[in-house]
């Protein structure tokens, strides 16, 4: 299943990013763009965080790939974009429903909380797992609703 990935991390994340790149480069299964950071330079994940979730939020690309120190700013920050579902995960069982209940699009993982065989099993995981549907679509227009609402006072 060719899939268009895109993936970004910050310095606390830049270590697995690479890893996962390169993981995928070599499966060769999935074009893959890689947003940065390229180095362990410090960089504000928000940025990092934001370029991902606008990518999938405009449907440029099918699914996406952070990763911070604990994925926690970055799943925040990805959140925060329409039609962005990005799930922090931290081991199969949750990278798994998160796309059979949820049709997550993206990944978030923790860089200095996961080992690397873990990481690229969830990544690998996270790319082949299929959306359930049915009762789990209803949710998710249900969310839909409620994050496009207007607001009132």
């Amino acid at each position: 299943m060719d899939m268009n990935v895109i993936i970004g991390s910050d310095h606390g994340g830049f270590d697995l990013k690479e890893e996962i790149r390169r993981f995928l480069s070599e499966k060769g299964e999935h074009i893959v763009k890689d947003i940065g950071t390229f180095n362990h330079d410090p960089v504000d994940y928000p940025i990092i965080a934001h370029e991902v979730a606008k990518n999938i939020s405009e449907e440029r690309f099918n699914r996406g790939i952070l990763v911070c120190g604990s994925g926690i700013g970055m799943s925040i920050v990805a959140n925060r974009q329409r039609n962005v579902r990005a799930a922090l995960c931290h081991n199969l069982y949750t990278v798994r429903l998160s796309r059979e209940h949820n049709d997550a699009n993206i990944l978030v993982l923790g860089g200095r909380v996961l080992g690397l065989g873990l990481a690229l099993e969830m990544v690998d995981l996270f790319l082949t797992t299929d959306f359930e549907g049915g009762r789990h679509q209803r949710r998710l227009e249900e969310i839909d609703n409620i994050t496009n609402a207007p607001e009132t006072d």
